[in-house]
Order: structure tokens, then C-alpha cells, then sequence
């Protein structure tokens, strides 16, 4: 791997000393079943009302009365090239997990590798720093962590929230009829690629930014919600990735308007110029086998380009849409439908 030099005149460029960028990075979701597919897996306490078993978003513990804990970690090889910057969108996506889940955040532990011959300390400062400041935001503290010195640079949380039992929301409970609601469009993916190619303008990169570094607290706010059966947050294994495993789970079929799908500015027009990541053509091949139509390639590309602290996909009852709405209202967040559960096997129709 090569790496920009650092100069007064040439400051690091963290993006340079990673093969992935942000969810980019995951393992594709084929691999990781492999990975994961033990058949000691769900032998799990019966205090753990959430595992392994729905690939979820977290892990939940039952503790005394309705309460439960809810725990996740989630760390990443940098986006962008500027340190705080990376800090701030690694901790947001990994609060993410927790808001996924109808949960609030507690506290968070650091997760830090640094390649500590090639890259300063004061880096890896800046790095944590950002991520204290999104904890700030989210109303609560790092309390602890570790590090390693490792090859490339990463960073991420793990993280600890908390709900009441009735209110958590599983990504495996969506019913035929029910809405899917999408609370921020695609593209991370591929303007992140475009950003470290040096191919995105000003403008786009700072629409880029303040995207991945937007909260999903609105998913706290959701979880009282009954109209609310499922919900899951779209990262690494893009739309078509995080929809499969919803109607996986839940034993359903979705079928998904793509005119309806918001997409990031500039996105259609880069893939277009053929920029596009790595990782959604993995996750395309991971899942193509369970889609319907969508043949064309910018529908492929875009529907399952990886991303990063993207949004929350939500199955909500079609009658009580106007609550939700009104919820989200209330948390400064837009969603659109962008298709339907419906009765059938687990498949995706993109029209």
C-alpha cells in the first residue's frame, strides 16, 4: 500500500493509508455467514433476547423489570482524510447500532489502531477527539478504550445503551402491508470513492460530510412507537444487503420503487463515470440471486453501494404513518417511502 507523504504543504491524507474506506471495509455478507455459521451460535443465555441469529443491529440483555442493556461495536478504516473528521463520522456510525434499535446511548468505549511509524500521534489525538465530540452531541461520554498499534488506521465504539423491553425493535418483525421508510438517501459509497480519487467538488464534499456525520437519534424516539414492527440502519451491506435481511427474517417479500429512492447529489452522475466501490459489487453478488428486476446498472450500483451512518429503514403499519411522521418531525428527520412489505418468500422486486 502506498501512502501520501506528509509535507507543510501536503498535510496527511488518512484515506491514502487504507485499502477500504468507512463500511466499505466490511466483510461482504456471504463471507461473514461463513465466518459466523457455527452451530454453537444460538446456544445464547435466555437473557439475551437479541444475538446472532437476526443479524441485527446489536445485542440485547434482559435485566431485572422491563429494562435491557443493548451492546454493539462497530470500527472503521478512515473516509476522509481529515482526523477529526473521521473520529466524528466512526462514533455517529457506531451510535447508530444503538438508535437502530429503539435504544439511547449510555456511554462508549474507544476501539483504536494506529500505525504508529507512519502516522503522528497528535493524528490519532485529533481521531479521538472528533469522536468525543459526536458523543458530546449524542449526550454522552467515552469512557475508556484501547489500542493497538496495527497496519492501517482504524476507529470506531462500542457502545452501550439502554430501553425498555417492548420498545426495542428487531430488524426481523415486519408485516405484509407494511411501509418501508428510508430516512436518508444512497450514494455514501460511491462520493466517498469519488472524494479520495480527488473527483468530488467542494460542494458535494461538504453535503458528503455532513451526512455521514448526522445522528440517528430519531431511532430512539421511534422505539416507543407500535406502528413502528422493524427497523435496521442501512451501512456497509448497502439497501439491498439491510431489505434482505429484513425480509429474510420476517418471512416477507418487498418490493421497492426505485424512482422513489433519494439519492445523494452528484451520485447518478459519478457512476455514470464508472466510480463506484468495490464493495457493492460484493454485495451485489451476495444478494442478486434473491432480486427481481433493477437490471439496470446504476440501479445495481447505487441500490447496493455501501454505506457509511446511513440511514434508518423502518417497517411501519400503512394505517399509522402520520405518527411516525410526526415523530420524525419532532426529530428534525425526513423519510420517504420507498416501497412495501407484502406476503410471500423472502425476495426483493425493484421496479
Amino acid at each position: 500500500m502506498s501512502a501520501t507523504p506528509s509535507t507543510p504543504d501536503a498535510p496527511v491524507r488518512l484515506t491514502t493509508f487504507s485499502h477500504g474506506a468507512g463500511c466499505g471495509c466490511k466483510l461482504a455478507p456471504d463471507l461473514l455467514d461463513r465466518i459466523l455459521g457455527s452451530q454453537h451460535a444460538l446456544a445464547v443465555d435466555p437473557r439475551l433476547l437479541v444475538g446472532t441469529g437476526t443479524k441485527d443491529d446489536a445485542a440485547v440483555f434482559a435485566l431485572d423489570g422491563d429494562k435491557v442493556l443493548i451492546s454493539t461495536v462497530d470500527f472503521f478504516t478512515p473516509i476522509v482524510d481529515d482526523a477529526r473528521t473521521f473520529g466524528r463520522i466512526a462514533a455517529a456510525n457506531a451510535l447508530s447500532d444503538v438508535y437502530a434499535m429503539g435504544g439511547t446511548p449510555l456511554f462508549a468505549i474507544a476501539v483504536l489502531g494506529w500505525p504508529a511509524g507512519k502516522l503522528p500521534p497528535e493524528l490519532a489525538a485529533a481521531v479521538v477527539e472528533g469522536g468525543r465530540e459526536t458523543c458530546r452531541e449524542a449526550g454522552i461520554v467515552i469512557a475508556g478504550g484501547h489500542s493497538i498499534d496495527a497496519p492501517e488506521p482504524f476507529f470506531g465504539l462500542a457502545v452501550t445503551g439502554t430501553a425498555r423491553k417492548d420498545h426495542v425493535k428487531r430488524n426481523d418483525q415486519a408485516r405484509p402491508g407494511d411501509a418501508i421508510l428510508l430516512t436518508k438517501p444512497l450514494g455514501t459509497g460511491v462520493l466517498s470513492t469519488a472524494m479520495k480519487r480527488g473527483a468530488l467538488d467542494d460542494s458535494l464534499t461538504a453535503a458528503l460530510t455532513a451526512q455521514l456525520c448526522a445522528l440517528n437519534r430519531a431511532g430512539g424516539a421511534l422505539g416507543p412507537l407500535s406502528a413502528v414492527h422493524a427497523m435496521t440502519d442501512v451501512t456497509g451491506f448497502g439497501l439491498l444487503g439491510h431489505l434482505w435481511e429484513m425480509c429474510e427474517g420476517s418471512g416477507c417479500s418487498a418490493e421497492l420503487d426505485w424512482s422513489r429512492v433519494p439519492l445523494m447529489e452528484g451520485a447518478t452522475e459519478l457512476v455514470a463515470r464508472g466510480i463506484y466501490t468495490d464493495g457493492g459489487m460484493r454485495n451485489w453478488r451476495a444478494v442478486h440471486t434473491h432480486i427481481q428486476g433493477g437490471a439496470a446498472l446504476e440501479t445495481m450500483i447505487l441500490a447496493a453501494d455501501p454505506q457509511t451512518n446511513g440511514g434508518l429503514l423502518l417497517a411501519v403499519a400503512p394505517g399509522e404513518l402520520e405518527e411516525v411522521r410526526n415523530v420524525l418531525d419532532q426529530s428534525r428527520t425526513t423519510a420517504v417511502q420507498v416501497g412495501a412489505f407484502s406476503e410471500g418468500p423472502p425476495s426483493i422486486l425493484i421496479r
